[in-house]
């Protein structure tokens, strides 16, 4: 890498490959899924494209980023190295450890659906114990994303098609305050619409357990 901090500390030798502006949030795009250049400029809110280049290209050499083909078509999508995918945990624990950052709202600041699905994994891991599968939607703005619990976790991803038991529309800062437990659903009467079966909402986001219910539409 071009700069560095000089401490044979693991810290510090971290943050010389993943410190600087930009980097974390390239991961975190990827983490989400692998991505074209062109997507990437579109999930990077105010990124510059020269910028943009210069960091895969550093990312790419220290071993954190690599080129694919893609699955369909000759494109090239930016994806993770395993080495670079275990930057997960700790991504997500600095996104459980902002959650007070995140109370006032986006407020001015640019905001894109995509980055629930690595928000939510954050902050519902370990949070649910699931008596039954289910599959849930979660619908921001105009993005449906689909968390599936069962016996043994969830899983955060862009939906895929599948049938979803329930669906979930809210704002972003209501679905994170759900998710990050500040909030539960009986708080959010009127700010929340719930399609579909509210017991398998409940195990999403009130783990303790489902009020008495069938299949509900609020």
């Amino acid at each position: 890498m071009s700069r560095s901090y000089g401490q044979y500390c693991g810290l510090a030798r971290a943050l010389d490959v993943v410190g600087d502006r930009w980097n974390l949030l390239i991961v975190r795009q990827l983490l989400i899924a692998p991505a074209r250049y062109r997507e990437l400029i579109e999930g990077l809110p105010g990124v510059a494209t020269n910028l943009l280049a210069d960091r895969l290209r550093e990312l790419e050499t220290a071993g954190v980023v690599e080129r694919r083909l893609a699955e369909e078509g000759n494109a090239i999508v930016y994806a993770l190295t395993p080495w670079g995918a275990e930057l997960r945990e700790p991504v997500e624990s600095l996104i459980r450890w902002s959650t007070p950052l995140m109370a006032r709202g986006p407020g001015g600041d640019h905001f894109c659906a995509d980055w629930l699905v690595l928000a939510l994994s954050a902050l519902l891991a370990g949070k649910t114990a699931a008596r039954r599968s289910s599959t849930v939607g979660i619908a921001v703005d105009d993005r449906l994303l689909q968390l599936r619990t069962t016996r043994s976790g969830m899983d955060v991803s862009l939906h895929d098609g599948r049938e979803l038991d329930a669906v979930v529309r809210a704002d972003a800062s209501i679905v994170l305050g759900l998710a990050a437990g500040v909030l539960t659903l009986d708080d959010t009467l009127g700010l929340v619409d719930i399609e579909g079966d509210e017991a398998a909402v409940r195990t999403v986001f009130n783990p303790q357990g489902p009020r008495p219910g069938g299949s509900v539409r609020r």
